[in-house]
């Protein structure tokens, strides 16, 4: 693995590069410093060397606040996609290692709870096929998919449109659907036919629910703070939130929560998508098989 990245006036390290994408995202060198696991003078030093090797002003600093400049902007978004590119290049490598010492496996990423139907039945079919290798299944949070498919983590992934950002990726349709409003049962809303997006905002008794962001804080509302689908079950069951989610989630519902039709939520698409990179037999077969299904 190449141990230096090439960035506009000067050659920036690996580790500087990490250091400054940390101390970024942070705006704060303390938070960063622990998040790298170090004292926070060398951090410091480690970025002022790096401002003066590049001839640039990256961070405005004053006794109370870390802002970016514009430069550190810029170096902020291109240096993210430097890492995320030699992360991917490392978990590819590895994985294509296992392969030549007999060891073939697929990841398939996808949100925990969703398409667990459809999941089933692509992984039961894919195993019936002729020279089908193991599927290692990679469940995550809303979101994160896609990053860990561009990270190399996984080798195809289930995303769902208009939520999930495939750009970038190659992708199969495979299931249309309405979505859902799930609701406690007994609930006064859960006794409807159906309903609209806006009966469900300003639900005193129902706040939404609060996933957290990419930094891991949790936006600023009143309703719960949930962190896996199983929780957030939990919790409409208990008449804490609701959960808006495609159709198909009844299949997962317990006798305490209800599912109202929402006549005007937007369409959910579930997909499969890969890098139009891979090259992996094993791979096109178990898209194959999901178009199939």
């Amino acid at each position: 693995m190449a141990r230096r990245v090439r960035a506009y006036a000067g050659a920036v390290e690996t580790r500087e590069l990490r250091y400054f994408v940390a101390v970024a995202e942070e705006l704060h060198f303390g938070r960063a410093a622990q998040r790298l696991g170090m004292a926070q003078p060398p951090l410091s030093r480690a970025i002022s060397q790096l401002e003066r090797r590049m001839g640039v002003e990256l961070l405005q600093r004053d006794s109370h606040s870390v802002s970016l400049t514009a430069a550190g902007a810029v170096l902020l978004h291109e240096g993210r996609a430097a890492l995320e590119a030699m992360e991917a290049a490392e978990h590819r490598t590895r994985r294509a290692a296992l392969a030549a010492a007999g060891r073939p496996s697929i990841v398939l990423v996808t949100k925990a709870g969703a398409s667990s139907e459809l999941l089933a039945k692509l992984l039961h079919a894919y195993a019936a096929e002729p020279g089908s290798i193991p599927v290692d299944v990679m469940l995550c949070g809303p979101g994160q998919q896609a990053r860990l498919l561009a990270g190399g983590r996984a080798d195809v992934a289930l995303l769902h449109r208009p939520f999930d950002d495939t750009t970038g990726f190659d992708t199969e349709e495979l299931l249309t659907e309405g979505q859902v409003a799930v609701l406690p049962a007994g609930h006064v809303l859960s006794t409807h036919p159906s309903l609209r997006l806006s009966d469900l905002d300003d639900v005193p008794d129902l706040p939404r629910p609060r996933w957290p962001t990419s930094d891991g804080s949790y936006p600023p509302g009143p309703g719960p703070e949930v962190q896996s689908h199983s929780q957030l079950l939990q919790l409409i069951s208990l008449g804490r939130t609701l959960m808006v989610s495609p159709d198909s989630c009844r299949s997962q519902l317990r006798d305490d929560t209800v599912a109202v039709p929402l006549v005007d939520a937007p369409r959910v698409t579930t997909v499969i998508a890969w890098p139009p990179s891979s090259r992996s037999l094993a791979v096109a077969d178990l898209v194959r098989t999901a178009v199939r299904l």
